[in-house]
């Protein structure tokens, strides 16, 4: 990952992918260039996204299950 468009690709799909919920305000730029020509970053960055996120639930649920017991 050298190129900024590599780089930009990865960073929407691991950010949209990681905060689930739906953006407050649309996006005013259509599907950017990066992401036309850099797709398989991008799949790449929600596939890490969604780990990431289970493992958070994951954590916090451990967390929550330690105070509690």
């Amino acid at each position: 990952m050298f190129i900024s468009d590599e780089r930009h690709a990865f960073i929407i799909g691991f950010s949209e992918t990681l905060c689930p919920w739906k953006p407050r305000f649309p996006m005013l730029m259509e599907r950017g260039h990066c992401l036309d020509q850099e797709y398989h970053y991008y799949l790449a960055g929600r596939a890490l996204g969604f780990i990431t996120l289970l493992l958070i639930l994951l954590g916090t649920t451990k967390l929550v299950k330690e105070v509690l017991s």
